[in-house]
């Protein structure tokens, strides 16, 4: 286990540089206002591709070990051109945005959605290499094609971040088709058979997904205060500082994969999740070493590196710190009622999460600004951590003591450093 976790990590520390590399092109050449801009498309786009996720998402993980891969791929495709179309169209009904934005936020959340069902459903099939690739060479052309448009062509323009995209998501999404018409599944079966597995597909996305739409919104709302009560460029601040800040959660979410795959795959669940204790342990360990150290980075270095305005992201870190390492330990449980299909847990920690995240982003918001964001975010994510963690222990048997982290966690996390 701890052997695939690292190896996972090794590619989501890759893919996660890739994307620092892309926050960093955004910001120093579109400077704050611009790297709003993209903040609020990205956003939007997101969302979207949550609810795409009500048929399909993660679930095909849950389902396609035990299901036909052309079931389960056709139904989730069909709903993904109708999210992205009718989604796009939505945004610009609620926002004042143009017909450009609106295309091309349908043309990137399409080929975005088609691409993460391809990847789900090769990791569902323990395709981890596979999958590990594909993600790290979609973050590179996106870098790769940033650089080139903005260094080199000196494409000085939102509109490279749209056609960056494009490229970014469909090549890979090409390669994973391909990778898919090799799978052993058979074409044709019983049209009642395939009805059934749709059914079923709708079934585990509603009760899996509702928790991670709440949670975007817990994640995501203050963007969108900010956005109207204090414009791009302050957003574009606040959301550097949000990447930066949640980049430390690629530790947490490998552990995370690697254990749900683990776990829907497991004759024995309940071994299987006391084994992986361990490997949680240290990931939070590894979690609250990496919030120390973003959050002892100085506001001269962030003024350095992504230009003199973003110098502000580290009040923005500060505050967003305690919530990170919460939150951190709370996807581990998070993946276990998951994994187990107990929904509703995931549902009302996010919905806890979200009953504090509105009132304070507007109480503070106002008033502090992007800071005030940042700490109703932070307390979202505490509470919502606070109980999954709650209901984890009770629900496999297990101490407090066997979720934190030891003396001994921690000779063996600086060993394997050593190594």
């Amino acid at each position: 286990m701890l052997k695939r976790i690292l190896h996972h990590f090794a590619s989501r520390v890759l893919t996660a540089g890739l994307s620092f590399a892309v926050v960093w092109l955004t910001a120093r050449y579109l400077g704050a206002a611009g790297r709003g801009q993209v903040s609020l498309f990205y956003t939007d786009m997101s969302g979207l591709v949550l609810l795409a996720g009500l048929l399909g998402g993660s679930s095909l993980i849950y389902l396609v070990p035990r299901r036909n891969v052309w079931h389960l791929l056709p139904p989730a495709y069909g709903w993904a051109l109708v999210v992205s179309g009718v989604g796009a169209v939505a945004v610009g009904l609620l926002r004042p945005v143009s017909t450009e934005y609106v295309l091309h936020l349908a043309g990137v959340t399409l080929v975005q959605i088609l691409l993460s069902i391809n990847l789900f459903l090769l990791l569902g099939r323990k395709r981890e290499q596979t999958y590990n690739v594909l993600t790290t060479v979609q973050a590179a052309l996106l870098a790769g094609a940033l650089a080139l448009a903005f260094a080199a062509a000196h494409w000085l323009s939102v509109d490279a971040y749209y056609y960056a995209n494009y490229l970014a998501n469909g090549l890979p999404w090409l390669v994973s088709t391909m990778l898919l018409l090799r799978l052993p599944d058979a074409w044709s079966s019983p049209r009642g058979r395939r009805r059934a597995v749709v059914r079923e597909l709708a079934r585990h996305s509603r009760g899996a997904h509702f928790s991670n739409l709440v949670t975007f919104a817990n994640y995501r709302f203050g963007y969108y205060a900010v956005a109207y009560l204090s414009g791009n460029k302050t957003l574009g601040i606040l959301s550097v500082g949000v990447a930066l800040a949640e980049a430390i959660w690629l530790i947490p979410r490998s552990t995370a994969l690697i254990q749900y795959v683990a776990l829907v795959n497991a004759a024995d669940k309940h071994g299987q999740t006391h084994a992986a204790l361990r490997s949680s342990r240290l990931t939070l360990l590894a979690t609250a070493g990496a919030v120390l150290v973003l959050a002892a980075v100085p506001t001269a270095w962030l003024a350095a590196i992504f230009g003199p305005e973003f110098g502000a992201a580290h009040n923005v870190i500060v505050a967003l710190a305690p919530g990170i390492l919460f939150n951190g330990a709370g996807m581990q449980a998070s993946t276990y009622f998951s994994g187990m299909a107990r929904y509703g847990v995931n549902n009302r920690a996010a919905l806890l999460g979200l009953a504090l995240t509105l009132p304070t982003c507007l109480l503070l918001v106002p008033r502090l600004g992007m800071v005030g964001a940042a700490l109703g975010m932070s307390a979202s994510y505490a509470a919502s951590a606070s109980y999954l963690l709650y209901h984890y222990r009770r629900a496999i048997g297990a101490s407090w003591a066997d979720l934190l982290p030891d003396w001994k966690d921690l000779t063996l996390g600086l060993r394997m450093k050593e190594g």
